[in-house]
């Protein structure tokens, strides 16, 4: 069997795209068109394969999960996680992007190490990386899952949480936009952004989109779609 036939045995490669991180995909409100870095990347392999390729697009990051897990998509872009990994063969990552902890300008909290305390509430993103990471860690603040990655600032200030968790850079955006919050310095987590395909697929298929990955980040590829995106706050991985 052919590799074309064993990343795409449809004969299309369906590749799921998450709207969930705006640094990796986004959806333009005028024309409907979706573009970004995990697009790029799922065009340059359809290429290689000599397949078309056809977008399954997710607002949330759980639902492209869902997607690739249950074969209805043959790769997907995704945070590594380990509950993820339960069904989903990741590659190394090619993206490296900062979680960070939003909170009102009159808060007392000035540290990250401040955030897991009793009576604290963390709003995130309902499936999402930060979600997995902080569902894992967070012993003693409760959680608030918000519906998507881009409701959480909205949600935290008409819910009076005490903290919002994402990217740092969705957060800074909200920031700006609604004025009267702050990012604590630092990070809480560095997410690894990688792709994924079914976990059942045969090895020399998984080994084979892993060798793809390698190869668009020592081509330049992936830090070319970044520049070519104006992506900030995201480095390619080593």
């Amino acid at each position: 069997m052919s590799l074309s036939e064993d990343l795409a045995p449809a004969g299309v490669l369906r590749a799921s795209i998450n709207l969930g991180n705006p640094l990796l995909a986004r959806r333009d409100a005028g024309t409907g068109e979706v573009s970004g870095v995990s697009v790029d990347l799922a065009g340059e392999l359809a290429r290689e394969l000599g397949v078309p390729l056809e977008l399954a697009v997710f607002d949330k990051a759980a639902q492209s999960v869902e997607a690739v897990t249950g074969q209805a998509a043959d790769i997907g872009f995704f945070a590594i996680d380990p509950k993820r990994g339960e069904g989903i063969a990741f590659t190394a990552p090619y993206v490296l992007i900062e979680g960070a902890y939003l909170v009102r300008e009159d808060s007392p909290l000035r540290d990250n190490a401040e955030v897991d305390r009793p009576g604290h509430r963390v709003v995130v993103g309902q499936g999402s990386a930060y979600d997995l990471f902080l569902s894992r860690h967070l012993k003693q603040a409760e959680i608030v899952r918000a519906e998507n990655s881009q409701r959480v600032v909205d949600d935290f200030l008409a819910g009076g949480q005490e903290i919002a968790a994402g990217v740092r850079q969705q957060l800074q955006a909200d920031a700006d936009r609604v004025g009267g919050v702050r990012l604590l310095p630092g990070r809480f987590m560095v997410i690894e952004q990688a792709m994924g395909l079914p976990k059942s697929r045969p090895a020399r298929t998984a080994a084979a989109l892993a060798d793809f990955v390698e190869r668009c980040k020592a081509s330049g590829f992936v830090a070319r779609a970044l520049a070519r995106h104006g992506i900030q706050g995201a480095s390619v991985a080593p």
